[in-house]
């Protein structure tokens, strides 16, 4: 008889979800997927006070602590607590989160997309295609079954640790924009059924090209033809730049489409065609060759040959190509999916280019023209200005560190995320002396509509270990074993993260409960509130092959955009920030990243030595 257990089936639902028959694949497990927790407010309070201990003086924490345990005690505290309780039992409700979360932190946001919500991916070249117009065919083309895999919900679902995650963000993926509106902005899905055109931009104008004529798909050749006419209809002047408005304020947005609007109904039926299509492609009529000028070229381009109220892919003359995220609707992690579908389906041949031939009856590409009166063209010539002052105050550094990524860290048997970041409060040490505030963005798709928690990245440990390592007194085994600690209790405060058990959701939650008439509690109004979650470091991690970088901007005036990816062998961080001594931070983070394996492999060195002698005796 055989001891073995049977096999489980793969393509049965894990333990406690069920499969959802009246939905497509991608979908079918989002009515079982558990709904997102509310901690304890006694669990919050303690991991709060964890987190704020690094950052202020013992005095500070002494008021805190007492700001604290005062609110968990009182009936203010209790009453919140259980409004929130019931809030995330509401029948019908998907989480209790959610819709705050989504007007706060993006709709609700006033200020420009572009520079302080948008994000950005530079792919990694192709060899074979090394123009602007074979480049951004293959892209289109290989894009196209990734969209139909997703509109027919044939799209098999995400799992982390065979735990389906929450796919319902993928709606917004194609056929989907942003709206600027007071007070807050809106979205909007079209019909993919009826709306299967791509919009260009090239020399600031756009132009509207169908994938599918007389019922047949455009081959990869006949993408070519179209993008290669776009080009010769652009012409080398440059249009006024209706896609500037986009990197407007939203306020100013809003007024100026409103004023675009009234101009024409022409503009009207302009607008909607670029807000319809399955996505937008800018044809930037630069060759950038660095890893600092392609990542600005993604990041923001010129702020005139984009619309930065969709996602987009932005193609360079030289075949260089990245992805700008629109990012109200959806996270990186749907559109780091996307871009590696459409690269890897490139790099392993796996698309049907379709024939080789150009088809006689293929419609001219449509230029979607703009009448502009006066009002309308002054507001073009602010938002330029804005633009222009606003990305000129920023910097952007970027280092590919090559002493060793994901292979070498696993050697010493840690977190290769935990050591990045253990790194970045090294490297902020070294350059201001105390503990970086550091936002770490966790994914918490595993519940529904869930979206991020912040892993809080300085601790008490990591600034112990930090402290060491600048003390030349300090013995290598003793950083070593704070090091250990500062990374156990990094992935611990991730694993509590991506469980909905984090802090700053939490207290969110618990403020937006207040009554008008309610006093503001002092945790609260308390300075240790503030310091702890103003974002100095706003940090995330996307590694893949297919990507040569990644980005966005800072979150706070005094503060660093700082993402990162981790491959085999080396490490990524691009650094943006208001030109706040960006260099600086690059060289300390060089600096960090190899003192910190250096003083690794002393230490286990001397235990090596130490446990040798030990066994002599």
């Amino acid at each position: 008889m055989s001891s073995s257990k049977p096999r489980r089936n793969a393509n049965a639902p894990p333990p406690g979800y069920t499969v959802d028959t009246s939905v497509g694949p991608m979908l079918q497990y989002q009515r079982s997927l558990p709904k997102l927790p509310v901690p304890t407010l006694e669990s919050t309070a303690a991991k709060y006070l964890e987190t704020v201990e690094p950052l202020v003086s013992s005095q500070e924490y002494a008021a805190t602590k007492a700001a604290v345990n005062e609110f968990v005690a009182s009936e203010q505290g209790k009453e919140l607590h259980n409004r929130l309780l019931n809030r995330a039992a509401e029948p019908g409700r998907a989480s209790w989160l959610a819709e705050w979360w989504n007007d706060v932190a993006y709709m609700g946001y006033r200020d420009p997309v572009v520079v302080f919500v948008s994000y950005f991916y530079v792919h990694v070249d192709d060899p074979f295609r090394r123009d602007l117009v074979t480049r951004a065919a293959s892209l289109v083309k290989a894009l196209l079954p990734f969209r139909e895999l997703v509109e027919s919900q044939q799209l098999q679902p995400e799992k982390v640790r065979n735990i389906p995650i929450d796919m319902s963000s993928y709606k917004w993926l194609f056929n989907a924009s942003r709206y600027p509106v007071k007070p807050s902005d809106t979205a909007h899905k079209f019909d993919p059924s009826q709306n299967n055109h791509v919009v260009f931009v090239r020399k600031n104008k756009f132009y509207e090209v169908p994938v599918i004529v007389d019922g047949v798909p455009l081959s990869t050749m006949e993408l070519e033809a179209q993008i290669a006419k776009i080009v010769e209809l652009a012409g080398s002047e440059k249009a006024p730049a209706v896609g500037a408005l986009t990197s407007e304020n939203r306020d100013i947005w809003t007024d100026a489409r409103e004023a675009l609007l009234k101009v024409s109904p022409k503009n009207k039926q302009s607008l909607e065609r670029i807000e319809s299509a399955i996505i937008v492609v800018a044809l930037d009529d630069t060759k950038p060759v660095t890893r600092e000028d392609v990542s600005k070229a993604c990041w923001t381009g010129d702020g005139r040959n984009r619309f930065y109220d969709k996602h987009q892919l932005v193609v360079f003359e030289n075949g260089k190509s990245g992805f700008l995220g629109e990012h109200s609707c959806m996270d990186g992690t749907p559109t780091l999916r996307l871009n590696e579908f459409i690269l890897s389906s490139l790099r392993f041949n796996k698309v049907d280019h379709g024939p080789e031939a150009v088809r006689e009856s293929l419609p001219s590409p449509a230029e979607l023209k703009f009448e502009l009166d006066g009002a309308v063209k002054n507001y073009i010539a602010e938002a330029e200005k804005h633009f222009d002052e606003l990305v000129g105050a920023h910097d952007l550094h970027v280092l590919h560190y090559e002493g060793y990524g994901k292979q070498g860290i696993k050697k010493y048997k840690t977190s290769p995320d935990a050591w990045a970041q253990m790194v970045k409060q090294l490297a902020f040490h070294k350059m201001f002396n105390r503990p970086g505030v550091c936002y770490e963005s966790a994914q918490t798709r595993k519940f529904q509509l869930g979206r991020t928690e912040v892993i809080r990245g300085a601790s008490k440990e990591s600034k112990a270990w930090a402290e060491a390592m600048l003390s030349p007194a300090e013995s290598d085994t003793r950083r070593a074993a704070l090091f250990r600690r500062a990374i156990a209790r990094h992935v611990q405060y991730a694993a509590w993260a991506a469980d909905g058990q984090g802090v700053d959701r939490h207290l969110f939650g618990l403020k937006k409960l207040l009554k008008p008439d309610e006093s503001v509690p002092a945790i609260y109004t308390d300075p240790s509130f503030g310091k702890s979650n103003h974002w100095e470091l706003s940090t995330s991690n996307l590694s893949s092959e297919y990507f040569a970088g990644w980005g966005y901007g800072e979150v706070v005036p005094d503060g660093y955009g700082l993402s990162y990816s981790i491959g085999d062998n080396y490490i990524r961080w691009t650094i943006t920030s208001l030109k706040r001594r960006t260099e600086e931070l690059k060289h300390y983070l060089a600096e960090a990243a190899t003192e910190t394996r250096e003083m690794m492999d002393r230490a286990l060195a001397e235990e090596a030595a130490a446990a040798g002698e030990k066994a002599k005796l």
